[in-house]
């Protein structure tokens, strides 16, 4: 970007006013405001691009840029993703600044901007944006069309991507490539290794909602029976618990994305053990941290749960929420059966409350095969990251991205930002926030994502 391009764009101050629009999901006010933000932060991308509505999701963003078209004039289009809702910030007084504040003070990373949403998702979303308004501050022009879509309630659904991926199969829109949340220049990533790793994920694992629900005649605390609607609950969520100990609950397997992320950060002659011992190599991945074994298997977590509303009565229902995240070549299903294989005899029933599959794999660059998306994404992050090591792999978190699969092209999830262990554990937690100097890095790689766009 230019300099003339670059002090167009404040993008510090853009997520400082973004952050203080408090986005949760429903929260309309707060969802005008952010919106206004944006339009007075970055004019020319408001003016410029064209505006297309999704039909019954008014504050979603779906924005185009018209590019050259390519040579032939009918290039396919990127599609770049970024969500404006936020999860609710907890208990604000565990934050070391406002969530709400917008707050620019020092961190380990450096000078940073604090609050909810700097790195999920109005971060990233500000950098595209960012990006966008320098570019368009130059007169450039993309050699493909760009689509920006925006929605709001990622956090608790997607809807707002389904809508939109609606409007663009209406339109006839086949992406050459999206690109979504989900990945990042990651510090910390895998004992041992001291280079960060950009991490670019090419599948997402399905997330699907279970509840295990015991009943029975309720009554009161003075009388209790046993094996009541608790108790029998207690019992499987710690046969559940044995069981993914034991790998039950799914198998340890390594994906094509995983077994290529070793490859690329293991010694040569370990990383050809991988393909020879894939179990022994899963195994060992399980036994290196949540992070790592994650990559590898089909997780359940235990989430929430309910019971008597009075501490002096026995309720006649109780149940546990449990989220899967179910690993590429698993499915609801198989999942679903050895849940239930596994408290059986413990007297509660298992109930599928929302179903994800897992997300088919885009295509990723191997030492054999280059491919055209993927390679680019590497060389960008290559000329504005160069101490990190690019690699694809499975996301584990669930994005609007896998809405955008059955658009057909490659679905990728990169946010191109900096974070260390102690920032990745914020998201969805506390004391979230983004250095500046990796906003502004983040601005750098977009800039060059759509310079060098084919």
């Amino acid at each position: 970007m230019s300099p003339a391009a670059a002090a167009a764009v404040d993008v510090v101050a853009a997520l400082q006013a973004a952050v203080r629009c408090p986005t949760t999901t429903g929260d309309a006010a707060a969802s005008t405001a952010l919106h206004e933000v944006l339009a007075q932060a970055f004019p020319r991308v408001f003016a410029q691009l064209e505006r297309v509505a999704v039909p019954g999701r008014p504050r979603t963003l779906l924005l185009r840029w018209r590019g050259s078209g390519g040579a032939g004039g009918e290039a396919a289009p990127l599609v770049l993703l970024g969500h404006q809702d936020v999860v609710p910030a907890g208990v604000e007084s565990a934050w070391t600044h406002p969530p709400f504040g917008g707050v620019l003070a020092g961190s380990a990373e450096g000078e940073a901007v604090w609050g909810r949403g700097t790195l999920d998702d109005k971060g990233p979303l500000v950098v595209v944006l960012a990006a966008v308004e320098g570019l368009l501050a130059e007169g450039f022009v993309p050699a493909r069309d760009v689509w920006v879509s925006s929605g709001t309630d990622e956090e608790t659904g997607g809807a707002c991507a389904v809508a939109a991926v609606g409007v663009l199969r209406g339109r006839g829109v086949r992406p050459w490539a999206v690109l979504d949340e989900g990945g990042a220049v990651a510090h910390g990533a895998l004992p041992g290794l001291r280079a960060p790793l950009a991490v670019v994920g090419v599948t997402e694992k399905g997330s699907t909602v279970l509840r295990l629900v015991a009943r029975g005649r309720g009554g009161h605390a003075s009388t209790p029976a046993r094996g009541g609607p608790v108790a029998r609950l207690a019992r499987a969520v710690v046969a559940l618990e044995r069981a993914e100990r034991r790998a039950v609950l799914g198998p340890v397997e390594v994906p094509a994305a995983t077994r290529e992320l070793l490859r690329r950060v293991l010694p040569r002659p370990v990383s050809g053990l991988v393909d020879r011992f894939p179990a022994v190599a899963g195994r060992l991945l399980v036994l290196a941290g949540p992070e790592s074994a994650a990559m590898v298997r089909t997780t359940l977590a235990f989430t929430a749960m309910q019971g008597s509303a009075a501490v002096n009565a026995v309720p006649d229902e109780a149940w546990v929420g449990a989220n899967a995240r179910i690993m590429a070549g698993d499915s609801v299903d198989a999942v679903v059966q050895r849940v239930r294989r596994a408290v059986r005899g413990c007297g509660v029933d298992v109930e599928v409350v929302e179903r994800g599959e897992p997300s088919p794999t885009s295509p990723f660059s191997t030492a054999e095969d280059d491919d055209e998306a993927f390679a680019l994404l590497e060389r960008c992050t290559e000329r504005v990251f160069p101490d990190a090591l690019v690699t694809p792999y499975v996301t584990m978190a669930a994005t609007d991205a896998r809405s955008f699969c059955g658009l057909g092209g490659r679905v990728y999830r990169f946010s191109p930002l900096r974070m260390s262990r102690a920032q990745r554990a914020s998201i969805h937690g506390v004391d979230e926030h983004v250095a500046v100097a990796d906003l502004a890095d983040g601005v750098r790689w977009t800039t060059a994502l759509l310079r060098d766009l084919p």
